[in-house]
């Protein structure tokens, strides 16, 4: 042994490894509004366990082999119903993968196409984990100007434009096209056709991330980016995580042939859980559809509840959003307001939300924004949060345009 020597890993790293995050324990507010979960109440917790010990005695035994690379078939199956039928979807089992929620389709998508330096288009304001997945990668990560139907097509023309005349080849446009993370819109049939045209006119593949669709509560269902492409180009990711519950990590994702092919390979620690997978199926096939209506029906009264709350306590000083589905809305207070600076004094007055930079592919931008999803905590709860945060954003002095 040396004396009072510790092994030294400065040089040793690999030079696309991530800074160093120190490990911190998950501190949650009481009036939670910074993350996208979901009404601890509805987790269908008895029928799973039931259902579960029906699929463990009739396949149990299969857990003592490694599961199907790409996942329990009879589950693939499903989705390749429940697919053709509420997204438009037509594809075969054998061209979807199962991964660790959605994320791992994410990764493997952006590892699979990304070298450090390349364009990725994303909208204005975005899922603050998709940034960090092209930033794992080193992309070029650019915003595109979006209004309540979505991503404006002459703004992502003259993007995509710039980019190839500075002599770089974007490589992904991405976006969650219905209930968008955290702007809340959904965008409309003749964006989503704009956006294939536009992928097919520059050679750029479309990142379909859908994972919020099955919470639709209010309004018309809008078809898939992938329903409305017959070229391969659309890629398309969905997930179990808000539908079921988050901590059962079970995803999906599809693409071409050529695509899938390249992301087999990136698929690390083979199949997914075989025991979550039986779960799920067997939960999937009987229980599902009854247990989104119900989710709605939750999820619709918690919304209207943030949504005349915010009326209540913000009034004619703020504006905000009415998403039609999915478990967030984006708050925005006037120019010159900073969520971020906001935020000690909030979480001190225990009330928990995204600040605006945190979607923002500059990491800046969006200081007067803030998504506060309203899925956790109760009807009650929200009424108390939303009056604190109003509070904390009063004494601040950021109510005044």
């Amino acid at each position: 042994m040396t004396d009072n020597q510790s092994f030294k890993y400065e040089n040793l790293f690999a030079s696309r490894v991530p800074g160093p995050q120190p490990f911190s324990d998950l501190v949650r507010e009481k009036y939670d509004f910074a993350v996208a979960y979901p009404d601890p109440a509805t987790l269908p917790l008895v029928e799973m366990a039931d259902l579960l010990k029906d699929a463990l005695r009739e396949e149990g035994r299969d857990l003592a082999v490694y599961p199907n690379l790409q996942g329990y078939p009879p589950l693939r199956e499903f989705l390749a119903q429940k697919l053709a039928k509420e997204r438009g979807i037509e594809i075969t089992p054998d061209e979807i993968m199962l991964a660790d929620g959605s994320s791992q389709p994410l990764h493997m998508l952006t590892e699979a196409l990304v070298d450090p330096g390349d364009v990725v288009f994303v909208e204005d304001f975005v899922y603050a984990g998709t940034l960090g997945t092209f930033n794992r990668f080193g992309a070029d990560i650019r915003g595109v100007m979006c209004d309540d139907q979505g991503i404006l097509p002459d703004s992502l023309e003259s993007g995509i434009q710039e980019a190839i005349k500075s002599g770089k080849q974007p490589k992904i446009i991405y976006t969650i096209p219905t209930f968008q993370n955290p702007q809340g819109w959904t965008m409309t049939v003749d964006r989503r056709k704009e956006l294939i045209r536009l992928s097919m006119k520059y050679g750029i593949p479309i990142m379909e991330d859908d994972c919020y669709v099955d919470l639709r509560y209010d309004g018309e269902n809008v078809p898939s980016i992938h329903s409305l492409d017959d070229s391969g180009s659309v890629m398309y990711v969905g997930s179990f995580s808000k539908i079921i519950a988050p901590g059962i990590r079970l995803g999906y994702m599809t693409a071409s042939p050529e695509v899938m092919d390249r992301i087999r390979p990136l698929k690390s620690g083979g199949g997914v859980s075989q025991f979550t997978s039986l779960a799920v199926h067997r939960y999937s096939t009987t229980k599902l559809d009854e247990h989104i209506t119900a989710m709605g029906s939750v999820l619709r009264a918690k919304r209207d509840a943030m949504l005349a709350a915010l009326g209540e306590n913000f009034g004619s000083a703020a504006s905000w959003s009415r998403p039609e589905g999915a478990l967030y809305i984006w708050l925005r207070l006037p120019e010159g307001a900073d969520f971020e600076l906001m935020l000690p004094a909030s979480l001190e007055a225990q009330v928990g939300y995204g600040p605006g930079p945190r979607f923002s592919p500059d990491g800046v931008s969006g200081k007067n924004y803030a998504r506060l999803c309203f899925g956790y905590n109760t009807t009650e709860e929200i009424h108390e949060g939303i009056s604190r945060l109003a509070e904390v954003c009063d004494k601040a002095g950021m109510l005044k345009g």
